[in-house]
């Protein structure tokens, strides 16, 4: 491994000298110095940009001296402000934000660490850097002294100088051609690296979650969402590496901050940051009413109204947010957006938008060894790399071998091209790739999509019931399908004749949503007792078998002439598959399973037995029949049983779904039986 490490921190220094740092270096001194790491790597890119130990010793001593004269620390803004005014002037390191006094018609700064604020800026500095309007900029900062009593409110101090932290220019060509030297795993630890992390540490799978991390700061008004553990180091990015995007810690926020200020007619966030970034997605609030109406337009469109103008912006938005349970009870009892606030929670419109969903409980919480002590492009470096690559366009790298299949829908097709976009701009930044490395990246594209889509099938039901995303390949004409891993790859329904007496059915649980129930019953020599588990507490749950029981003893001879229940015990066990609540609608699959289990003739292999009846076998029809066989789809469902009387429902069934099954129509609770057990 260490030859490794050796030649590919020898391969970034011989390609991009200058441009790299040890990232043990900033960890060194970013624990004791609290400024983001692009600001820490702007001074170490000045000193320490060299694999000379001599070099970067001399470095690290200067990038020290420093901080420790020029960085304001908020406890010692006192001392520095004294400073500035014994010895005339000084130079700090601090963050500064512009506004406008219009009252005087000037700029004024305030300088978040050192306190002070009311200082004119010559608007020559507002107009080459916009973004000290709009949240405020890390800068170098030469300030001057000179308290005049003639001018009454006028602040003591004055800038004489103010250079952003941030690189001036980047050469795209010298990264093109770098690029070319190294291989996709290479370069993909190179850019792992360059934000700080140890990629050895990493399976593959983590590693793309940890580059999906990087598109919105590469691609235009992309949107993504990751919900997972606390400790994983979901805002860290947006944060601490990138100059060119903002975290918005907290919940509420205003329409004026987001997007445009009306009075001052000042765009907002979205306008001058390439990417906006939510921490806690639990707590976001608009004090406006409007507010995710027009965070919705903008997420679908960059574009929002307000007044009588529309305004254009290209920020990506970012949802980080904690998943306080498992993933599997939360899927179970709700769905995977479940964290977000109630307005924004059932709102399926709004989770439409998102083009990705990076699952944050797949990534590990982060230890010491996960941080890099290797070589890694310096932060800025690597910003403005990003922030060029926004320029252009990656989305149709998909074409040339692949297609996409019929289960995406418009929105399906532009989220998965802008998350391809992303990634190749990333990883193939000089349009050099195989059809393989194409491949891989639309398939982890695909993945993401389908997270949200199956999330919105659940929210907003048959609207988003085609889940079942594919490519084609353009050559052979193969199409391969792309599942997501926390849906299960088993089906709950299996291939195969199970046991006799074992049924599957759908109905609605407790809980208000559709469920997969397995009915297993034994027959065993006995004396006529029925014993019921796995119901819980609900009378009508145990009203619905009891039904199934009495009408079993009362018909059985119109199912079979040896089917005896005075020699026999019945032991029926009940499960609720998918964690939704006990249903009612159980007595005709209860039924069909008593008979099963007694004749000892298995129904059909993946057969769902729909449908309900009363105590004098009169049949109830389907509620929500397009969902329920949804549900039966996804759980592995070939053949369905379905009441004469839900016939009229067909309609409402998308085509493509209803042609998945093998469909009998049964008009009695005997009817049922024999076509269950495939006696005609």
């Amino acid at each position: 491994m260490e030859t490794y490490e050796k030649d590919l921190n020898e391969k970034l220094n011989s390609y991009f000298a200058g441009k790299i740092v040890r990232k043990d270096l900033t960890k060194m001194i970013k624990e004791g110095a609290n400024v983001p790491v692009y600001v820490l790597e702007y001074l170490l890119g000045m000193y320490c940009a060299t694999t000379d130990d001599e070099a970067i010793a001399t470095g690290i001593d200067s990038v020290k001296r420093i901080l420790a004269e020029n960085y304001v620390r908020p406890d010692e803004a006192e001392k520095v402000k004294s400073k500035v005014r014994e010895l005339g002037n000084y130079t700090v390191i601090d963050k500064v934000t512009v506004s406008l006094n219009e009252k005087k018609d000037v700029y004024e700064a305030e300088f978040s660490n050192l306190g002070i604020k009311g200082i004119a800026v010559s608007p020559n500095y507002v107009k080459e850097y916009e973004k000290l309007l709009c949240g405020g900029i890390w800068c170098i900062v030469k300030l001057e002294y000179y308290f005049d009593e003639e001018i009454k409110g006028a602040s003591p101090f004055n800038i004489t100088s103010l250079t952003p932290i941030q690189m001036p220019n980047l050469d795209l060509e010298e990264i093109f051609n770098g690029r070319k030297e190294f291989t996709s795993e290479e370069w993909i630890d190179v850019l792992l690296r360059s934000v700080g992390m140890e990629p050895t540490q990493f399976t593959d799978k983590v590693k793309w979650h940890l580059l999906a991390r990087m598109i919105p700061l590469v691609e235009n008004n992309y949107n993504v969402c990751e919900l997972g553990p606390r400790g994983t180091g979901k805002s860290h990015i947006y944060k601490e590496i990138s100059p060119n995007s903002i975290l918005v810690s907290g919940g509420q926020t205003t329409v004026a901050n987001l997007f445009y200020n009306m009075s001052s007619r000042q765009i907002g966030l979205v306008g001058m940051w390439d990417t906006v970034a939510f921490d806690e997605v639990a707590g976001i609030t608009f004090k406006d009413k409007d507010g995710i109406q027009i965070m919705k337009d903008f997420m679908a469109s960059g574009s929002f109204a307000r007044g009588k103008e529309e305004k254009q912006a290209s920020a990506s938005m970012v949802f980080v947010g904690n998943i306080n349970q498992s993933v599997e009870v939360l899927l179970k009892t709700s769905h995977l957006f479940d964290p977000f606030p109630e307005a924004m929670a059932y709102d399926s419109a709004f989770f439409d938008r998102m083009h990705y969903y990076i699952p944050g409980w797949e990534i590990p919480k982060m230890r010491p060894e996960f941080f890099t002590n290797e070589y890694g492009f310096i932060t800025d470096y690597i910003s403005e790399f990003m922030r060029e690559m926004r320029k252009r366009s990656f989305s149709d790298s998909v074409d040339k071998y692949f297609k996409l299949g019929n289960n995406l829908n418009q929105r399906d097709v532009i989220a998965v091209r802008k998350t391809v976009s992303g990634l190749m701009k990333l990883l193939y930044p000089n349009g050099e790739f195989t059809k393989d490395d194409v491949e891989t990246v639309l398939r982890y594209a695909l993945e993401g999509r389908r997270r949200v889509k199956e999330q919105l099938k659940k929210i907003g039901g048959m609207e988003f019931y085609d889940v079942h995303f594919s490519y084609i390949d353009n050559e052979s004409m193969e199409e391969k399908f792309v599942s997501v891993p926390e849906q299960g790859g088993s089906k709950l329904i299996p291939e195969g004749m199970g046991k006799a007496g074992h049924v599957y059915t759908v109905g609605h649980g407790d809980s208000g949503m559709l469920g997969v129930y397995k009915i297993e019953t034994e027959v065993v020599s006995g004396s006529g007792k029925f014993e019921k588990t796995g119901l819980g507490g609900g009378r009508d749950v145990k009203e619905s078998i009891t039904t199934s029981f009495n009408y079993f003893k009362a018909n059985k001879k119109n199912i079979s002439g040896t089917i005896s229940v005075e020699n026999s015990d019945f032991l029926m066990h009940v499960q609720d598959c998918q964690g939704v609540g006990m249903t009612d609608e159980l007595s005709l699959a209860a039924f069909v399973g008593l008979c099963s289990g007694a004749l000892k003739k298995p129904v059909q292999s993946q057969m769902v037995i729909l449908g309900s009846m009363s105590i004098g076998g009169t049949i109830n029809k389907v509620e929500e029949l397009a969902n329920t066989l949804q549900a039966c789809f996804d759980a592995g469902g070939k053949r369905i049983l379905l009441p004469m009387s839900s016939a009229v429902d067909i309609g409402t069934v998308p085509p493509e779904l209803f042609s998945k099954f093998q469909i009998s129509f049964y008009n009695s609770p005997e009817d049922a039986v024999f076509k269950a057990l495939g006696v005609e």
